[in-house]
């Protein structure tokens, strides 16, 4: 029996392709469409961009070097998924921790527009600050 490709199954595909852009910051080919568009809310502040190129840089100006996403959930949806993430990343010598939650549109088996909703950049001081502050039913 040939393998049929699910929304499921590309949408699993497309969020591992989008942690490995994540870790890397190279997005493995034919994860966006060419005209893809990024709608990127942090605290306080909102980003956009127009095309993989632009895309890649609003990530890379974020998060410079390659991080780790420890933890993800994925779920898909009518148009594409859901997916919430832990990352972590080093920085001129300074640890670095965010929870974001990405919901994207795909088109022809490539994410076509993405929203971004991220906690904001947490360092190791304000890391171990919540640690002692708040303790957490899950991690």
């Amino acid at each position: 029996m040939p393998h049929t490709r699910t929304a499921d199954t590309t949408a699993r595909e497309l969020a591992d392709g989008f942690v490995a852009f994540l870790e890397t910051g190279t997005p493995p080919d034919g994860l966006f469409t060419p005209d893809v568009f990024c709608d990127f809310t942090m605290p306080q502040w909102r980003l956009q961009a127009r095309g993989v190129d632009d895309v890649v840089a609003l990530r890379r100006a974020g998060h410079p070097g390659p991080g780790r996403v420890p933890r993800s959930r994925l779920d898909a949806t009518a148009t594409g998924f859901v997916l919430e993430v832990e990352e972590q990343w080093e920085q001129d010598g300074e640890s670095w921790y965010c929870r974001e939650l990405f919901r994207a549109d795909v088109s022809d088996g490539s994410v076509s527009d993405l929203s971004v909703y991220c906690t904001g950049d947490w360092d190791r001081a304000r890391v171990a600050e919540h640690a002692s502050a708040v303790r957490l039913l899950r991690a």
